[in-house]
């Protein structure tokens, strides 16, 4: 009776994840050790999937746990990388682990770029695997049972696993043999017979007849459930495996059913209830009869049978003889109880023994898509900061420059060039003067010419490979059956569409660079000059030494002291602002760990706060310093313009001053500005080539996925029919034969030798009152036997062998030389006249006439001892 189920494995098509994984890796992981051990733990997860899927796996235990390390590796590392159609594309193929599929189109298979889908899968073949080692067990043994049992809920939780979240982690429909509906039954199948061993366990241990009736009853229950869920869903059916798993699944119910009734009557025995112990055996022995008349070839149940009854008729003898107890009706029996010691195994990764995590410090995809937003939120903050501190410097400069200061108080003698002014024309030549500006300003064009070509190529291989798909789509309608390449690249697109934006307005930028210095372009050239040439061109004026000890000098130069010691503080508040360091991964990784998600904006604005709160009020600070200096330099500014002899020279001398601070100020922060263009369009192009491995590694993935769904079509179409089915029409086909003429006889190859005589059944061997066995039974139609050789359409006349008629109409006889006449002297007297096979005439047809029947029956021949047992089945009258 130990039959037990085991389900096939899928199989699955060779998968590359060293190239798309470790292409990952270099691109998200600087150049080090920690990128060099990330690539070595992508070659072992290639080499776990090799081993766990490209070779046939024993039905033992060491296989079972690789299957299951390489699924929790995959649980592990789904959240650390960027699986999706249009990010991290792999493309996992499998096949349908029921379908067999034909000669030409092979087995049902579906391809995916989901890792959910590889688990899944690979979670159904440690499903199928566990079942497979069940089975195996020996079942005779406490060892044995206890394996079994272990594996058989182990399969049975797996199985219900991928019911609760197959369509979840696939998204679309999947094949037949992972659907809800057969993963369930599946599911209940394993549970059943884990509870037949736990059965088979308190048979061995002989344990209360009560205790095992309640665990027979309730695997019989388990089975009855396999069975409905099996019989009654519309596909399952279909698959050669459920057909020959249906029979098991009923007779295991009548079996457990029938040992359940068996050990309830041992138990009513001992109550001394006879009459319930004969009822229980009775309807055990109809199950049992049951399970005989109709799956005796799934399953034995002749030693269950044979006890059943001997039981049996041990109860009817007693209660004959001693008890006379009333035997009741099975209905009216009180309901035997049940004892469930079965559970589906919960499916919490890890579920290998020795599983370690290849990529234990690689954090979480969650995690480093918020430190990427915490550090831009982090560098927004360090821009703010910093801005708002250099615009205060700027706006300082250009208040200076516009007041002449601190040239104005250096050129008391109106003839010497300003010391200030020398030093920032130092500062100029130093720094490349005009030539380095200019050779910026030709750079940056050729930059973002460069970053318009990657952006463009990119987009366009979205584009081509979005109008193929359209294409095939609008080819073969329905069947095109894969995700539209339109809405598989919108976040491409609209990731493309910003850097088309940022590029644009990168161009505006570098224009209003460039007006700026044109602008100031004259007074630049002029700083760059010698000393001569630079005093020269600055116009000279009458002499003011009358100012150089007045108080006003004194307080102006004061307070440009105090203006430039902000403005050097800044310079340290910067670097400082810059230099802010927090690991924030900690904090997001316990958040993940805790609650399953990172509320990424609370964490980081809390953390942003707390680390920048003081260098904001230190900013806010230096700005009311500033406003408040320059509101008293504005002022002293006032009084000592008064006290200035002004003429036209004077003036005229004050506003080149003026134009060359002004000129270096400009210079300065054009010449950063070019600088950090540069550096942009640098930086954007790396990021802009990660876009286009990008668009190139998923164009490339739909193309191959592309290539595998045409190659499945155009099985699909060779298996379908060439033609519609079309009805022949009535004239086109024979007609019927006229009573005058007879019907041409079947197709029959015959061999140049003469055939060999038929075997004769003799008529004795037919048990009295019943007819042999080649003579219909009355009340059922004459059965036409077909002709024994192969049929086709009838032989025209045609010039026969020696010894055969020209034509053979039906009832020619090939077998007539063997009739009376020529049979040997000492079988002839128990022979009859042989009579021609007379064929039901069809409507309009009159049959062939042949001798009046016999009182014997025609067709019965006394068998001839030395001929072979076969018996042609001669077609009746």
């Amino acid at each position: 009776m130990a039959t037990f189920i085991s389900v096939p494995l899928k199989k699955s098509s060779e998968v590359d994840l060293v190239k798309q994984l470790s292409k990952f890796v270099t691109a998200t992981y600087p150049a080090g050790e920690e990128q060099a051990e990330y690539i070595r733990s992508v070659e072992e997860l290639n080499k776990l999937r090799k081993s766990a899927l490209g070779r046939p796996l024993d039905k033992h235990e060491s296989s079972l746990e690789i299957l299951l390390r390489y699924y929790d590796q995959l649980c592990a590392v789904e959240p650390k990388f960027p699986f999706s159609e249009n990010q991290l594309c792999l493309t996992f193929t499998w096949k349908d682990a029921f379908d067999k599929g034909s000669l030409f189109g092979g087995s049902v298979k579906l391809a995916l770029a989901s890792l959910g889908y590889e688990k899944t899968c690979v979670l159904f073949n440690g499903a199928a695997l566990a079942s497979q080692i069940a089975s195996e067990q020996n079942l005779d043994s406490d060892e044995g049972l206890k394996a079994a049992a272990k594996y058989y809920q182990l399969a049975s939780g797996a199985f219900g696993h991928i019911k609760d979240t197959v369509l979840s982690a696939l998204n679309r429909e999947p094949t037949m043999d992972m659907s809800p509906e057969t993963v369930g039954t599946l599911s209940l199948i394993m549970l059943a017979q884990a509870q037949e061993v736990f059965f088979l366990k308190a048979t061995s241990d002989k344990m209360k007849d009560a205790i095992i009736a309640k665990l027979a009853n309730q695997t019989a229950d388990f089975y009855g459930d396999a069975f409905k869920q099996c019989q009654y869903k519309e596909n399952l059916p279909k698959y050669i495996y459920f057909q020959e798993v249906l029979p098991v699944l009923a007779a295991k119910h009548c079996i457990m059913q029938a040992y359940a009734e068996l050990h309830q009557s041992l138990l009513a025995k001992q109550k001394k209830r006879f009459g319930e112990e004969i009822a229980r055996l009775q309807h055990a022995t109809e199950l049992v009869k049951t399970v005989a008349s109709r799956y005796d070839e799934y399953v034995s149940v002749k030693d269950l049978s044979d006890k059943i009854s001997r039981a049996l008729t041990a109860a009817k003898k007693d209660n004959d003889f001693i008890y006379h107890d009333r035997v009741p009706e099975v209905k009216d029996l009180e309901h035997i109880g049940k004892a469930a010691l079965v559970k589906a195994t919960a499916i919490t990764p890890p579920l290998s023994a020795k599983f370690t995590d290849l990529f234990e410090n690689m954090v979480p995809m969650a995690v480093q898509q918020s430190m990427s937003t915490y550090s831009l939120r982090k560098a927004e903050t360090i821009h703010r900061l910093v801005g708002t501190l250099r615009e205060a410097t700027n706006l300082c400069n250009g208040v200076l420059a516009s007041l002449n200061l601190p040239a104005a108080l250096e050129d008391l003698s109106g003839d010497s060039i300003p010391q200030s002014i020398m030093e920032k024309a130092r500062a100029i030549v130093q720094q490349g003067g005009l030539q380095s500006i200019e050779q910026l300003i030709r750079d940056l064009p050729e930059l973002l010419t460069r970053n318009r070509e990657i952006l463009d190529e990119s987009l366009k291989m979205l584009g081509d490979e979005e109008s193929t798909d359209s294409e095939l789509r609008s080819k073969f309608s329905q069947r095109w059956n894969r995700t539209p390449s339109g809405d598989l690249y919108k976040p491409l697109r609209a990731e493309g569409g910003n850097f088309r934006s940022v590029l644009d307005k990168a161009v505006q930028a570098d224009q209003v660079v460039k007006e700026r210095y044109n602008a100031h372009c004259e007074m630049i050239a002029l700083l760059c000059k010698p000393e001569a040439e630079l005093t020269a061109a600055i116009p000279s004026a009458n002499p003011a030494k009358t100012l150089q000890g007045s108080e006003v000098v004194s307080v102006l130069r004061s307070q440009l002291a105090q203006l430039l010691a902000v403005k050097g503080e800044r310079d340290g508040l910067e670097a400082e602002i810059k230099g802010v360091t927090f690991d924030m991964s900690s904090s997001f990784l316990t958040a993940l760990a805790q609650d399953g998600a990172i509320n990424e904006e609370a964490l980081s604005m809390s953390q942003l706060d707390q680390s920048y709160g003081s260098y904001n009020q230190r900013v806010q600070a230096s700005l009311r310093s500033q406003e408040e200096l320059l509101g008293k330099v504005q002022e002293s500014h006032q009084e000592f313009s008064k006290l200035k002899q002004s003429n036209s020279e004077a003036n005229d001398r004050e506003e080149v001053l003026k134009k060359l601070a002004s000129a270096h100020d400009s210079y300065v922060e054009i010449t950063s500005n070019l600088r950090e263009g540069t550096k942009f369009y640098n930086d954007l192009t790396e990021i802009l080539l990660k876009f286009q491995n990008k668009c190139s590694d998923i164009v490339f993935a739909r193309k191959t996925e592309r290539d595998e769904l045409l190659k499945d079509l155009q099985q699909s179409i060779a298996r379908e029919p060439s033609a519609p089915s079309f009805s022949v029409p009535a004239y086109q086909t024979n007609p019927a034969p006229t009573a005058a003429e007879p019907s041409p006889a079947p197709r029959t190859v015959f061999q140049p030798q003469r055939p060999p005589p038929p075997a004769f059944t003799p008529q004795a061997t037919s048990a009295p009152g019943n007819p042999p066995d080649n003579q219909p039974q009355p009340g059922n139609p004459s059965p036409m036997a077909p002709p024994p050789q192969a049929q086709g359409p009838p032989y025209p006349t045609y010039q026969g062998y020696p010894g055969y008629a020209y034509q053979m109409p039906v009832g020619y006889n090939p077998y007539a030389a063997y009739g009376q006449y020529n049979m040997p002297p000492t079988m002839q007297p128990n022979m009859q006249p042989y009579v021609p096979y007379q064929q039901a005439p069809a409507p309009g047809q009159g049959g062939y006439t042949g001798p009046p029947p016999t009182q014997q029956h025609p067709y019965a021949y006394q068998q001839q001892p030395q001929q072979p047992p076969h018996q042609p089945h001669y077609p009746q009258q």
